[in-house]
Parts: structure tokens; C-alpha cells; sequence
């Protein structure tokens, strides 16, 4: 057998996936929402990332709703980079919902429809409710077990105290199970629910801190509560109004949300859901939280979805709408009209228009070394030198892309560093568009179905019989 070497295993506490923009931590803005030259994985792009930021604080006091913005440039400058930006820099309460274009015509639903779920995701109810709990630090836990297995239930006691009481209660059967699946024992502050009986581990009292010489890092410890044990407690739900309407139109209820069942929702089922979360704002229950739906490739659209999206921001409950294109004067999709991005003028009109420029030759270097160390690959200065005059003369995509084919070249020779021989190997094995399109034309005339005609005559007709040949 062969010997197991510990040096070669590695300690997984979870598995990551690297994709395009997992370097992607935020905007990159201080709190003045001025734009640092490089930071949380953006490069460059000051002013679009200025104007982005400015976007995400109005998002973010709910001062802005129904509006949409458009981000346009050139392939490769950072548009979808900037949109998973602003969804970091949001935060996890409020929702944000993310759509291609050509999604649509692809679903099991009219477009209409996708476009309404697709909104109706990207608003986010909070909920408020009062429950009334016990919280307490345990003193002590007695079970009592029947001396015959079966012959009757377990019962016991549970003390808990706060800083001013001290309380006994009786245990059944299924608070007794509760406490076993947390593993409760004395010392620990802990919440029981008293509608449904759950039981929550809070932590460690801070008195028993010193009993143990070592401790996990998972452990915390926190104060013994004050007070009163039984105390009403303001709990906080956090939804979309898109799972509010599964869970009424489906008769599974929320497992339709799991099963991905949704299929399309009635216009009255909504608008039942509508009326009651007004009530529930009237009475202080709820709070809208108007959040973001990002449509990229939006020049995919056709005509009948534009005129949707023109009346759905005029509703008062409509998230903030964010566009990505990078389509220059193009027809609009379902008429023969042209119009700058492919998107009518009077939606247009609408949008707050945020420009993305070229990067520099220093921008790219800097996403160049951000994207080696997202994906563990150490590179010699020559290398990156020579990678990033390869995504100057190609494009920054093409350049990201040899850093993974690299490091494996750089494997295969049993070396540590990518050197420039490694980026060189690459470089000739792998195309890049300028290159593939040179190959193509100089041999067109071997592929077939080719287009374009290099010459008129017999030497046409001798070219595609010796395609037809081959």
C-alpha cells in the first residue's frame, strides 16, 4: 500500500466555486461615497461606481422607487461587475432579483408574467409580530426516567433565573425532547418560544466563562438576562411579496417555493395580497422595502416587454429597475425601428443613464493580480507583465481566462510559479476572437456554408468542390 503523506491533505471547511465576479466584495466607496482606486474587488470606473453608490444610499433610506438606470458600455467594462456591487453593498434585508433578457422567451410563462414575478421578487415585505417568551440563564435541568422503558412518559424540571427571579416549571415530554436536540445543560441562556414551544440556545452565561479551561470558537457567551423571565419580544419576518403570492395560489402552500412550481399567478390572488399588506402598513404591522431587479442584456427585450416595464414603474409598489446593455444603435426587438441600445425612446427617457469607459493598461494589471489571488495562482512580474499587454491587445476576458490555463501548464512542469513561458504555451494554444477571425479568413473557403467570397469565377466553383471533398 502506498504511504499516506499528511503534507499533502488539506483541511476543506467549505467548498467554494470561483466564478466571474466572486472577487466582487461591494462598490468600493468610503463613507463619503467617493470611489478608492482599487478596493472590495473593484478597479477603475470611478464615476460609474460614484454614480452607482449614489443609487445604493437612496435604495437604501427608501427614498427612490419605481426608478430605473442603465448601465451602458462596451463589452468587458465592468457592467455586471458594478451591478454585483451594488447588490453586496445593499445588504442581505433588502432583496435584490437578477434577469437575463433572453430568459424570458425561454420560460414555461408569457413574458408578462415573468416580468411581474420578477418584480414582484425584488419587493420585500417586513413583518412585525409580538411573541410573548421566556428568556433565562438555566440553573438546573432534572429529568426524571421510568424505571421500566414504556411504562410511562419522561418528566422533569427546569430552573431558569434572571438577574431579579428565579422560576421552576414542570416538563412534558416534548419540552423534554426540545432540550435534548440543543443540548441544554446549566449554565446556558437560552429562549423558549411559548406559542409553539421551540426552544432557542442563546449562548453561555458570562459566570460560567471560567469553568472550562478551552472553549470552541463557536461558543458564545453572553449576559444573564435582566428582568422579568416572561417578556413580550418584537420578532421581525422578512419576505417578497413573489413568495407571498405562492404561498397563496398554490395548494402545497411554501413548498412551492422549494419545488419551483409557481407557474403564472392570478391578477386577483395579487391583488388580495396587495390589500392586505396596505392594512397591515395602516396598522403598523409591516413596512414595503422597495428593493432592486437587474435585468442585464436588456436589449434582448421586444417591444410588448418595454411597454410592460413602462407601466409597472408608475406603480407605487415598484422596486428600483437597473439595466445593463452593450448594444450600441440597434433595431428594437418586434418593430423595424432603430433607437440608440436597442430600448425605445420613451423608456429611455425614464432611465438614469450611467456610462462605463475602458480600462487603462493599470486598471487591467490590478483586476490581473486581484483575479490570481481569488484563484490561488502565484505568477513571476515578467508573467504579468506579458498577461497584461495580452488583455491590452485582446481583452480583459481573454487575459482572465489564461490565469486558470496557466497554472495548469505551470503544473504539468512540476513548477511552483507561473512563469512566461507558461502564459506563452497558452497564449498559442488558445485563440483569442482576432486571431480565430484571421484563421477563418484565410481559410474560409475549407468550412462550410462560408459567406464571404473571395473571388468571382472558376476559382469559387474549384473552392467549395474541394470543401465538398473534403
Amino acid at each position: 500500500m502506498a504511504e499516506l503523506k499528511l503534507s499533502d491533505m488539506k483541511d476543506l471547511t467549505r467548498i467554494e466555486r470561483i466564478g466571474a465576479h466572486s472577487h466582487i466584495r461591494g462598490l468600493g466607496l468610503d463613507s463619503c461615497l467617493e470611489p478608492r482606486q482599487a478596493s472590495e474587488g473593484m478597479v477603475g470606473q470611478i464615476s460609474a461606481r460614484k454614480g452607482a453608490g449614489v443609487i445604493v444610499k437612496m435604495v437604501q433610506e427608501g427614498k427612490i422607487a419605481g426608478r430605473a438606470v442603465l448601465l451602458a458600455g462596451q463589452p468587458g467594462t465592468g457592467k455586471t461587475a458594478i451591478a454585483m456591487g451594488m447588490a453586496k453593498s445593499i445588504g442581505e434585508e433588502t432583496p435584490f432579483a437578477c434577469l437575463a433578457g433572453s430568459e424570458l422567451f425561454s420560460l414555461e410563462m408569457s413574458k408578462t408574467e415573468a416580468l411581474m414575478q420578477a418584480f414582484r421578487k425584488a419587493i420585500g415585505v417586513r413583518i412585525k409580530e409580538e411573541n410573548e417568551v421566556i428568556e433565562g440563564e438555566v440553573v438546573e435541568v432534572q429529568i426524571d426516567r421510568p424505571a421500566v422503558s414504556g411504562a410511562a412518559s419522561k418528566t422533569g424540571k427546569l430552573t431558569l433565573k434572571t438577574t431579579e427571579m428565579e422560576t421552576v416549571y414542570d416538563l412534558g415530554a416534548k419540552m423534554i425532547e426540545g432540550l435534548g436536540k440543543e443540548k441544554v445543560q446549566s449554565g446556558d441562556v437560552i429562549g423558549i418560544d411559548k406559542a409553539s414551544g421551540k426552544i432557542t440556545k442563546l449562548g453561555r452565561s458570562f459566570t460560567r466563562s471560567r469553568e472550562y479551561d478551552a472553549v470552541g470558537a463557536q461558543t458564545k457567551f453572553v449576559q444573564c438576562p435582566d428582568g422579568e423571565l416572561q417578556k413580550r419580544k418584537e420578532i421581525v419576518h422578512c419576505v417578497t411579496l413573489h413568495e407571498i403570492d405562492v404561498i397563496n395560489s398554490r395548494t402545497q402552500g411554501f413548498l412551492a417555493l422549494f419545488t419551483g412550481d409557481t407557474g403564472e399567478i392570478r391578477a386577483e390572488v395579487r391583488e388580495q395580497i396587495d390589500t392586505k399588506v396596505a392594512e397591515w402598513r395602516e396598522e403598523g404591522k409591516a413596512e414595503i422595502v422597495p428593493g432592486v431587479l437587474f435585468i442585464d442584456e436588456v436589449h434582448m427585450l421586444d417591444i410588448e416587454c418595454f411597454s410592460f416595464l413602462n407601466r409597472a414603474l408608475e406603480n407605487e409598489m415598484s422596486p428600483i429597475l437597473v439595466v445593463a446593455t452593450n448594444r450600441g444603435i440597434t433595431t428594437i426587438r418586434g418593430t423595424n425601428y432603430k433607437s440608440p441600445h436597442g430600448i425605445p425612446i420613451d423608456f429611455l427617457d425614464r432611465l438614469l443613464i450611467i456610462s462605463t469607459q475602458p480600462y487603462t493598461e493599470e486598471d487591467i494589471r490590478k483586476i490581473l493580480d486581484i483575479r490570481c489571488q481569488e484563484e490561488d495562482v502565484e505568477m513571476s512580474e515578467e508573467a504579468r507583465i506579458l498577461l497584461t499587454k495580452i488583455g491590452v491587445d485582446t481583452s480583459l476576458r481573454y487575459a482572465i481566462n489564461l490565469i486558470t490555463a496557466s497554472a495548469l501548464a505551470c503544473q504539468k512542469r512540476k513548477g511552483k510559479i507561473v512563469e512566461l513561458e507558461d502564459i506563452t504555451r497558452v497564449y498559442e494554444l488558445f485563440y483569442d476572437v482576432k486571431r480565430s477571425t484571421q484563421y477563418l479568413m484565410e481559410y474560409q473557403s475549407q468550412y462550410m456554408f462560408n459567406e464571404v467570397q473571395i473571388g468571382d469565377g472558376d476559382g469559387d466553383a474549384d473552392a467549395s468542390n474541394d470543401a465538398m471533398v473534403s
